[in-house]
Formats: C-alpha cells, structure tokens, sequence
C-alpha cells in the first residue's frame, strides 16, 4: 500500500493504551481538515505538530482513518504554536491564563526559556521558582523522551519501544544502546534477542562480542524459564549457545563463565554435575530453601494439639477423622510447617476446615490463598473462609518499568498467624518465593497440593521437589472414603494416578465414556453434548456449568477449531450484537473468555462485595458483556470481577467455550467434557489425563478412542524439569547440622 506523508496539529487525544502504545489522534491540517490517525505511537500531547507517515484505511467499525507507521514531533517555532501547546494543559500547572503570560513575556523564545532559564520564568506573577523549577524539569522530561524517540528511530526501534527504553535507562539511553545495544534484552526493558540482533546490524561500529555472548546466553536461559526449568546442566547449556551465537563450544564455555563472574547469571555444582542460573531464579530457589529449613524447626514453640481438642472438633463438624488426617491436623497446630497431599475423595478439605477450627480456637489469625482467582474462590466456597490470590495477598504493584512487584515483603509483612496455601502444584518458584519473604517467622505455614497433578506453567517444580527432599513435613492422604467412593469419577481418577484403565463401561454414574474413533466425529459429539445434550438433561447453563477441556489445542479436537465451532452454535454473528477482531479472532457480545497473559495495570471492582484491584490473570475465564466500539473497550465480568477491557488488549485473550488442561489446573466445574482422540504423542501421558478427569465436580464424559486413553494411562513418563529447591534444601539442612 503506498505510504504518504502528512503534517498536521494534535486537536484531541482520544485514545490511548499505555501497555502498548496503541493511540487514537484527531488531527486538524492546515487547510481545515479533520481526521483520524491511529497506530502505536508515543505519548502526544493536545497542540502538538506532528509529520505522520502511513497509508489511508477503512474501519469496520470507526471508518476511515489514517493507520501510522512513523510519527515525528515537528518544532513549535512561533509564539501561537507554543502558547496552544502550553493552553492544551500538556505541562502540569500551565494552563490557558498562565500560558498566554509566558507567550506574551517571551514570545517566540518561550520554549528555550523554560528548558534553560527558569529562572526567567520565576519572574511572571503567580510562578514562583520552585514551580519555575518543576515546569523546566517536567517540560525537558518530555522532549528529552521524544529527542531519544527520534534517534533510536534509526535503528529500527519504535516509539513505544524506545519508551521503555527510556524508561530504563533515562536521559542517557542513546548514548546506552549504541554502546550495547544487547541491553534492550534485560528484564527491565524485555525485549527479544531478535530484536537487538536486528538493531545492532544497523551499527557501523559493531558492539563488543562480549555483550552479545551474554545476551546470548540469557536468552536461553530466559527461554527455558518458559519449558519450567529453574536451570540448565552446563553441559547441555554450552553446545546450545554455540549454535545460537555462531561461537565454538569453547568460547561459548568461557562466555558463560564470564556471564558468572560478572554475577549476571551463577554456576553451582548440584548431585555432582555444573548447573546455570539466572540470578533471581538462583536467589527464588536457594531463599525458598532456607525460609523453609528455618521455619520447620523455630516458626512454632510448644504444643497444645491434644486428641481431646480433636475430639471436640468432631463432636462439632459431624465428622470422625481418620488416624492420618489426625497426623496431619497434630503437625499442623504444633509445628511450623506442614505439606499436605491427596487425591481426589481422600478428605484434603476436610482436613483443611479441621485445621481452621483449631487455629481458631485457640486465637491463631489464619489466612487462606490460591494461586489464581477460581482456585481461591473455590478454597472460600469448600471451607467457608475467605480466600485470596496470592498475588492480592502480597498487594501486587508495579515499578517505574511497569514491573509487577510484590508491596508485601519482608519489611511489610503479611498480618498473620499461619497461612494455608492451596493448589501448591500450580505455584512457580519466583512467585512462591515472594510469598515466603512475606511470612512472619512464626507465621505457621500449611501447603495443600495434589502431587500428582501437571506442574505450575511457570519455571519450577515447588511441590514435587519439597516432597522428594524428605526435609519438610509432608502427611499424604490415602484412604479414598465411603463416601467418595460412590463417585465413579474419583474412583477412576485414582486407577490413572496408578496406572490402571478407568472403567469405561459404566453408564448409570458420573463418569462416561462414549466412543469415537476419528476427531471429526469426536469433535462433533462434544459440540452437540456442551450445546444441546447436556443443558437439556441436566438444565446446565453451557457458559456457566460445563467446560470442555482438552490435551491440544490444535486439531479437529483441539481448543482452537472447537472455539470456532462452538462459538457459530452458540453466539453466532448478529446485527444486534457488537464484535471486535483481533489476531484473526471474533470477539462478540456473550462470548467466554479466557486471559492469556498476566495483566497487572487493568482495573476490576467486585460484583459481590463493591472492592476493587488490579489484575486479572493467565486462565482467568470471564463473560463479554457489551462492547463499546466508540470507546474501544469491552465490559468483562471474570466471576465476580467486573472490569472495563481496552480493545487493543484483545490479543491477549481467546475463547474458552474449550480449553486445555494445562489452563484447567486449579479450576473445578460442574460438568467437564474432554474428548480424546489424535492427541498428540507429547501430550498423551497420565498426569494430564489424571488432571483433566479431576476438573470436573458433577459429571465427565470422555469422547474418543479407548486407545488414546490407554496409551495415556500406560505413559508415566513426565517432562524432565530442572530444578533446584529438593537440592537446596536437603544442603540447608545438612549446613545446618554443622
């Protein structure tokens, strides 16, 4: 499409999303005429000039307007160009009165007085010199963002990109990136190694090798963060490197151990064999270890657990305990620390409320937390006591480069006697970490997990390694009772975990199974029971009541070609609907929805209770309640969370009529639809269909082949996660012995 060139004054800002740039302009050129230009842009002010470059286009929605590609901020030279920047309100504290005395007193020089004599500016009645000071200060702030703008333009960076840039590395970013352009890749600016590969091909002068091995090298290791692991062995971390960076293994060897030395990532011998770090997975892990190791032997002094005590808890609840959940409830009162573990119909919860009651009793302030937001909700409707996320527990906010950080910390303790921490397997160790600096040392600490479910998406294995270090407390709970016993889904769900078939031939129970042998077919049947089967026999609302959940997400049975085909049954294109496009997909009015990607900076009020927050999160499920296409924002309610949705997000969301069973973990639903056929081979192992059965609290109906859930059931093998923490504790505990 041709690009054009045109020049014109800022009259309104209309839009702007500041997570990603995207910004609405209406423009007014010289001859009088109004438009639209829209793009990712930097920060404009009302009354500025600006030279856009780009191509005209037609919105379905908003009509025509002018898509930029590049923007540059042209000098204000007269005194009525810089009196309607100064009126539009742009400088904090000038506004149109205040403006027109500056412009009058200076006229064309106005600009060059604030940026460089305050002083001058103190002399006009009503500025007094420290406001002289703090309108210079604010005024060279702005153009210095927009002069870095400009020059990193070259290199093919945009606008939004070089904000963060300069929000990283201030006035001197520049002179920065075209020392060491591989600085773009550090975790306060984040951008990929692609990018300052692409930017330092620009150079004339090419940076030192040395920058770029490490980048490098971080990039791997940030990469791997992604597939769960903590670390990597040094030996499979040098040929990897070598191949990415164009260097022999042995200048890769030294350049990772020069990343060492210059402490950007750390080398630690574990079982005998050299390990790599990033330094804050390093810290998260070997931190973990010693709150942990500290906390078994000194959170707690004395015991008052008596079996009469446990005894009145049964007369109350109702319920007889078995000797093993009378274990649980003893470590749990009387020490500091405690993991307890389970599968489904052995009594975790019941356990749970035990150990609330007699922490109550005996005055001890207990908190409850999960990781995600429908766990938590389902910890409070299971014991009848509040429950957080973890990340609203520790009070998430966000640092100057919008990095969430954690208000709750170590000098900003969480008020608490004891904690109980559920769906412990979801949690990574970065996050778990946070939330042990958080915890007053004699803060009693209850960890609930099923140890057999998939581990948390991010890096890690926190449940798993604290149990196999044999260091920490841990009661597992394995006596299926009565009870649960009658529910042919728990009783399956425990013949996967031990690597029997579930019995599929039962169909007077909650457990089904129907048979289909391609994933057409089994794709169509799963439509037909989550639109029309299931809703009409058991009076399920398919939006609330029932999830499909499946291995993949691609495939005639996968999460992607299900979504579509669910979403024309159920929410098809109406003219009295409104619907936005994004990545390719359709959001419409009534549409279920899920969040992709942690989202720290949107705004929520509660529908229950009239609170508000920050943050709706990676697997957060929620409704599309109107859009605003004038506005460019949808309404979402996730469960109880309402929140104003900006459009340019969208990308961060996709259908969730189905999903898979990684985004499953934590959830629990009345009915679950999961179809099993052409899975594929790296995601046809026992945990995941172990995890899958486990999601659903009412009915589960498996369509597919018998042979895809044998092959599954018969696969132990679990993808190898490096990780540290079972390591670190078992060496804290020996230090500690000496």
């Amino acid at each position: 499409m041709e690009q054009e060139i045109i020049t014109g004054t800022i009259i309104t800002v209309t839009f702007r999303n500041d997570t990603n740039g995207y910004t609405v302009l209406e423009i007014e050129t010289g001859d009088g005429d109004i438009f639209n230009a829209v793009g990712e842009l930097p920060s404009f002010d009302v009354g500025e000039r600006v030279s856009f470059s780009g191509s005209w286009t037609v919105h379905s929605s908003y009509g025509r307007q002018f898509k930029v590609e590049s923007a540059q901020r042209l000098q204000l030279k007269t005194a009525d160009e810089q009196y309607n920047y100064l009126a539009s309100g742009a400088i904090s504290g000038i506004r149109a009165a205040t403006a027109r005395k500056i412009v009058e007193a200076f006229g064309d020089e106005s600009f060059d007085v604030i940026s460089d004599d305050p002083l001058r500016l103190a002399t006009i009645k009503g500025i007094s010199k420290e406001r002289a000071e703090e309108i210079s200060d604010e005024f060279n702030k702005k153009f210095s963002e927009r002069e870095i703008i400009i020059s990193l333009e070259k290199y093919g960076i945009s606008p939004f990109e070089s904000i963060r840039i300069y929000k990283a590395l201030g006035n001197n970013a520049v002179d920065d990136i075209e020392r060491n352009p591989y600085l773009i890749c550090e975790d306060n600016i984040g951008m990929s190694f692609e990018k300052a590969e692409s930017v330092a091909e620009r150079f004339v002068n090419k940076p030192d090798p040395a920058y770029r091995n490490a980048a490098g090298i971080k990039y791997v290791l940030r990469h791997n963060l992604n597939n769960g692991h903590t670390c990597i062995p040094k030996e499979k971390l040098i040929p990897t490197c070598s191949e990415l960076l164009g260097i022999s293994e042995e200048e890769s060897e030294k350049a990772i151990d020069l990343l060492a030395e210059k402490k950007g990532a750390v080398c630690d011998i574990i079982r005998g064999k050299e390990f790599v770090f990033l330094s804050e997975m390093y810290r998260a892990e070997k931190d973990s270890a010693k709150q942990l190791i500290f906390r078994k032997d000194f959170a707690v002094s004395g015991s008052f657990t008596t079996d009469e005590k446990i005894q009145q808890t049964e007369i109350i609840s109702g319920i007889c305990y078995n000797d093993v959940q009378k274990r649980a409830i003893r470590t749990a009162v009387d020490r500091g620390i405690l993991v307890l573990t389970g599968g489904p119909g052995t009594g975790k919860t019941t356990t749970i409320r035990a150990i609330i009651n007699l922490f109550n009793n005996e005055g001890i302030e207990t908190v409850l937390c999960a990781p995600t937001g429908r766990a938590a909700k389902r910890l409070s409707e299971l014991t009848g006591y509040e429950a957080k996320t973890i990340h609203r527990l520790l009070e998430v906010e966000w640092d100057k480069n919008d990095k969430p950080i954690f208000t709750r910390n170590s000098q900003n303790q969480i008020d608490a006697d004891a904690l109980i921490v559920d769906e412990v397997s979801m949690v990574d160790v970065r996050v778990f970490a946070a939330l042990l600096d958080a915890l007053p040392l004699t803060c009693r600490l209850v960890m609930v997990g099923d140890s057999d479910q998939l581990p948390p998406v991010g890096a890690g294995n926190v449940l798993h390694d604290i149990i196999k270090s044999g260091i920490i407390p841990v009661v597992e709970l394995n006596e299926v009772f009565r009870q649960a016993m009658q529910s042919s889904i728990v009783v399956n769900a425990h013949r996967i975990v031990h690597g029997e078939m579930p019995d599929l031939t039962i169909h007077d129970s909650d457990f089904f199974f129907l048979e289909r042998k391609s994933p057409f077919t089994a794709a169509e049947t799963v439509a037909d029971l989550y639109c029309r089967r299931l809703p009409e026999a058991y009076n399920y609302s398919a939006l609330n009541d029932i999830q499909i959940i499946a291995p993949s997400r691609m495939g005639e049975a996968g999460t992607i070609n299900l979504n579509k085909r669910l979403q024309a049954v159920l929410n098809p294109p109406s003219k009295d609907k409104k619907e936005v496009s994004s990545a390719g997909r359709v959001f419409r009015e009534g549409d279920k929805i899920m969040q992709t990607k942690n989202n720290y900076d949107i705004e929520w009020e509660s529908s229950a209770d009239g609170s508000n927050g920050n943050g709706i999160f990676n697997g957060d499920i929620g409704i599309i309640k109107e859009i605003s296409v004038s506005n460019a924002y949808m309404k979402i309610s996730f469960d109880d969370k309402d929140v104003l949705y900006p459009v340019e997000n969208a990308q961060q969301l996709e259908l969730a009529y189905a999903i898979t069973v990684h985004k499953s973990q934590g959830s629990e639903f009345r009915a679950v639809i999961m179809p099993a056929s052409g899975i594929p081979e790296r995601l046809a192992y026992r945990n995941l269909l172990y995890t899958a059965v486990t999601r659903a609290r009412e009915i589960l109906i498996i369509v597919g082949d018998e042979r895809c859930i044998s092959s599954m059931v018969a696969n132990n093998s679990k993808a190898r996660r490096y990780s540290a923490l079972q390591d670190f504790l078992i060496m804290e505990k020996k230090d500690e012995l000496f």
